[in-house]
């Protein structure tokens, strides 16, 4: 299966890095020299939801979620205890570290602030399969945890907005946001963003290799899928970017000033994750799953939320979108540390 993925992905998986950084590039100077675009694009939505970024978001997906094997999902539920550790680092960690930062670098402008909330808040449920993919994590035990996440997300997401944007900032004697953001919202998002692309995987799956046989699957069906995940993250970054990539030229001082705690945030998160995780024994498949999720956000959702409550031209809007922008490069780099660290530290585990 390894020599078919990499075949399959061949030219775009050897120069990854380098794309992404031109997929930036291109998105931000289109955002930039072309604002009518980025006007456009917006355009193209229902209710909150970029149609056309919907689209790249989905069958980038599609590919990471045709290759579990849903049959032994069932299996990844009984590990209670890496379930818990995951639930507790990506709804307790990540929200109250982002909260910190948010506070102790954007206290005095509230705008920002509820802008790194709102990111914060954001448990990953889309972008994140692809990093998991690429650092050779546990897709089925990702993909058990996306969905816990996004039940999480519909169920509890909008209270946690109340509370950690309007609640805690005023007892805390900040200024908040008057916000509201209801469980349709958070639903219709989550059902398009992660609904689509887990059934049409699933279905693939169950249904071709029944058809076709694992091996057939495996050997032919997967490497030839592969590429698709990536191209449709190349073209995902280019329209994101395109979103905010006159603000983003027209701003630098304040892109990088959000962009400080959003590092930050990503490195606290992932390597106190992958510490707690290796102590445990977790194995370095669950490890990363669990890492990369718990320091990963749905920046979809997050810039959803911030361009329905705030507005496109909204300083919460701007933030979010700023999100991507230093997520692709900095999981990249942690893609590559988690190699580093099962070279040096899982290799000998009987449990990798």
């Amino acid at each position: 299966m390894n020599n078919g993925k990499k075949a399959g992905i061949g030219f775009l998986n050897n120069f990854l890095t380098l794309w992404i950084l031109l997929a930036m590039v291109v998105g931000i100077g289109f955002g930039y020299f072309f604002p009518t675009f980025s006007k456009w694009l917006s355009g193209i939505a229902v209710g909150t939801t970029s149609i056309p970024i919907a689209v790249g978001l989905v069958i980038m997906m599609y590919p990471p979620f045709a290759k579990v094997n849903y049959k032994s999902l069932t299996k990844v539920f009984k590990d209670k205890k890496a379930l818990t550790v995951s639930i507790i680092s990506s709804w307790f960690l990540g929200p109250l570290v982002m909260f910190l930062l948010s506070v102790l670098f954007f206290r005095n402008e509230p705008h920002y602030m509820v802008g790194l909330i709102i990111i914060g808040i954001s448990t990953c449920v889309a972008m994140v399969i692809i990093w998991n993919d690429l650092a050779g994590g546990d897709n089925e035990f990702a993909a058990a945890l996306v969905a816990l996440n996004a039940l999480f997300q519909v169920f509890f997401y909008s209270i946690y907005v109340y509370l950690f944007v309007k609640v805690v900032p005023g007892m805390l004697g900040l200024k908040g946001e008057n916000i509201h953001v209801s469980i349709g919202q958070v639903a219709s998002t989550v059902a398009i963003y992660l609904g689509i692309p887990f059934i049409t995987g699933m279905l693939t799956k169950l249904l071709l290799e029944e058809k076709k046989g694992a091996e057939w699957y495996q050997k032919v069906f997967v490497p030839k899928i592969n590429p698709i995940a990536l191209i449709a993250l190349l073209y995902t970054i280019v329209l994101m970017f395109s979103f905010k990539g006159k603000y983003i030229v027209e701003l630098p001082i304040d892109t990088v000033r959000i962009a400080l705690p959003l590092v930050i945030y990503f490195a606290i998160v992932f390597f106190l994750m992958f510490f707690i995780c290796y102590k445990f024994g977790f194995g370095y498949k669950k490890t990363v799953a669990i890492s990369m999720i718990a320091s990963s956000n749905n920046f979809e959702l997050a810039i959803a939320v911030a361009v329905g409550v705030f507005g496109i031209e909204s300083k919460e809007a701007f933030t979010a979108v700023i999100g991507p922008l230093i997520e692709v490069p900095v999981m990249l780099c942690l893609v590559n540390v988690a190699r580093f660290f099962e070279r040096k530290y899982f290799r000998k585990s009987p449990n990798t």
